[in-house]
This record gives C-alpha cells, sequence and structure tokens, in this order.
C-alpha cells in the first residue's frame, strides 16, 4: 500500500490500498455479518451518549455485547460542577439502563478528561467528586485521562488521577494526544510507572503504529480507535496484528459526535477473518483481552452478558423509557416503511 501526500482531501493517515483491498473492501462493506456469525464482540471504547437507539440496536445486530462508556469531552466546555455531575451521574444511570434495553451490559470509566483539566479552577472542583462516583457499580476504570496539549496542568490532574486509580485499585484508560503523539505516549506510560503503578492495570488508548512496540514491550495493554480518516483505518489494523499478534492488543471504535462508526469492532473482525487472522487471534483483540484488562475492577462478570439478557422495553428509569407514545423500536434498519 502506498500513502497519499498530495492530495488535500485525503488525510494523511488514510491509505489508498491496492486494487484487491479495495475490492475487499466493496465486498465487506455489503456483506461483512456474513463472516461474524456467531461471534460476539466487546467495545471498551463507545460514547454512546452521543449515539441513537438505532445505534444500540445495530450493535446488538452485529454481535456486541458488551460496552465501556468513557467519560470525555463533549464538544463544548463545561462551565460548571453541576454539569459534571449531571454528565457522570447519567453514565452510572440512564445510560446503563439505556443499553439494556437493547441487551447490551454497559459499563464505563469515570474521569476529568485531558481537555478540561486545563481549566484549573474547574478541575479542582471536579477532582473533589470523582471519588462520589469511582466505587459505583459498573465503573471498571478511570479515564479517559491523560495528555491533550501537553501542559502542565494535564500533567497535574493526569498524575493526581493515577492515585486515585491506586487508592480505588482500578484500572487506568489513557488517552494518547491526537498531536506528538509518540511523545505523549511515551510520557503518559513514564509517568503511570513513576506512580508505582503496573502496567497491566494501564490500557493504552488510541496507539499507531509508531506507539505500539514500546507500549507492548514495557507492559502496558494497547488498545487501537478504528475511526475514519482521523486514527486507524482497518486495513492498517490487521496489518498490525499480523505483526505483533493478539497479546495485549484490543480494538474499540471510540464512536461519538464526530463521523464514527459503532460497527468499527464487527467491520475489523470480519475484514480480518477475510485476511487469514485466525478466529483465537481475533476473539483476543475483539473481546476477550478488554476482558480482562478491566475485569482487573472486580466489576465484570461475563454471565452477565455472555448468555442471553431477558429484553423488557416495558421498563423505566426514573420514569422514563426509550419508547415514544406507544411505538415499538425499529429492528429492521433496511425496511422502506417506518411504523
Amino acid at each position: 500500500m502506498c500513502q497519499k501526500h498530495n492530495e488535500i482531501t485525503q488525510n494523511p493517515s488514510h491509505f489508498e490500498g491496492t486494487a484487491e483491498e479495495l475490492a475487499t473492501a466493496t465486498n465487506v462493506q455489503v456483506n461483512f455479518m456474513d463472516y461474524i456469525k456467531d461471534m460476539k464482540f466487546f467495545d471498551p471504547h463507545i460514547h454512546m451518549t452521543s449515539r441513537t437507539t438505532d445505534d444500540y440496536q445495530a450493535l446488538a445486530d452485529a454481535g456486541v455485547v458488551a460496552i465501556i462508556e468513557p467519560a470525555f469531552w463533549l464538544g463544548q466546555p463545561r462551565t460548571g460542577l453541576s454539569t459534571f455531575k449531571d454528565y457522570y451521574s447519567s453514565l452510572i444511570g440512564w445510560e446503563r439502563f439505556r443499553s439494556s434495553q437493547f441487551g447490551i451490559k454497559h459499563y464505563c470509566t469515570i474521569g476529568l478528561n485531558s481537555r478540561e483539566a486545563n481549566n484549573e479552577a474547574l478541575a479542582e472542583e471536579v477532582m473533589e467528586i470523582l471519588p462520589l462516583y469511582l466505587y459505583k457499580e459498573g465503573v471498571v476504570g478511570v479515564g479517559e485521562i491523560g495528555f491533550d496539549d501537553q501542559t502542565p496542568a494535564e500533567e497535574k490532574y493526569y498524575r493526581l488521577q493515577l492515585e486515585l486509580a491506586k487508592e480505588a485499585g482500578l484500572p487506568v484508560q489513557v488517552h494518547t494526544p491526537h498531536r506528538d503523539k509518540k511523545k505523549g505516549t511515551e510520557r503518559s506510560m513514564a509517568i503511570a510507572l513513576e506512580h508505582g503503578i503496573s502496567p497491566e492495570m494501564v490500557i493504552i488508548d488510541h496507539n499507531n503504529e509508531e506507539t505500539v512496540k514500546s507500549v507492548l514491550d514495557q507492559g502496558f495493554y494497547a488498545a487501537f480507535t478504528i475511526y475514519p480518516f482521523t486514527k486507524m483505518g482497518n486495513e492498517r489494523m490487521v496489518e498490525v496484528v499480523k505483526q505483533y499478534g493478539s497479546e495485549r492488543i484490543m480494538i474499540n471504535s471510540a464512536a461519538d459526535w464526530g463521523i464514527s462508526d459503532p460497527l468499527a469492532i464487527p467491520k475489523t473482525a470480519a475484514l480480518m477473518k477475510i485476511k487469514g487472522i485466525s478466529d483465537h487471534d481475533i476473539r483476543l483483540v475483539t473481546y476477550q483481552n478488554a476482558i480482562d484488562a478491566f475485569a482487573q475492577s472486580g466489576q465484570i462478570n461475563v454471565d452477565d452478558f455472555e448468555n442471553p439478557q431477558e429484553i423488557d422495553q416495558s421498563l423505566k428509569f426514573n420514569g422514563n423509557t426509550i419508547l415514544r407514545g406507544g411505538q415499538q423500536p425499529r429492528v429492521d434498519k433496511n425496511a422502506l416503511i417506518i411504523r
């Protein structure tokens, strides 16, 4: 494969691919579900607060049985502590309920994201309330935390939250920066080690080809985000697994309010299958490794999602339901008629 550098319409991280790969992409786009029949998936990083109920149904149809929703930046700065309280409460409340209505087990990680760590006055207030949420049911880690612009304030609150994670005995989900990624990744790992946190308790996220070897060599979990144009494409992900294997590697969608794909994991699994990666390795990077990493929280019981879950969409959460006006959710997304 060759990388295009001279077309402004193409992001430098996105590869054109060979004729054979383009043919594969067309095939998978139409028929990817045929390749993942009976597979189960665990998405350890997806922001369902930003997604619709249709996305939950699509995830369920594609075999996603459990997800982790990290606390993150909502697209514009929060202006007060109460907005953080409401957001964290939604992650352990309404969103957890909404996910259950489609048979998907919902977990979350709680933290002060790196971008908002730069508002130090507000960050100090948020740090005071974080322990109120870290010990709640379904919270499987501190995250996503780390660096964005790699400022002193970001480092300060990253360090403070590492200490919270140590105290709570929780895994850490680290956001690596979009800019100067290699530098930010190395810095994130060095600081975690400096605080005495064991590498197997740390999931380094948003890796790429220039960071993966160092992350694995130092004993950390390496998470890869399959996100259109900006992070990793799934063709590149296939090559990473071929080169480095499946140990301590996991993939996620990080689907959010941006142009993203909540089905990134099942689509990548299908492509891996086509490209000759074994079912064993596919299962590890799309399911088991994420469970092993975050189960260190003591909050994950695989029986909660490995067996079919009963769904009762007549249930309510604080008097609210996902249904409106007696409607039934649309399941067949290819149907022409919407009733």
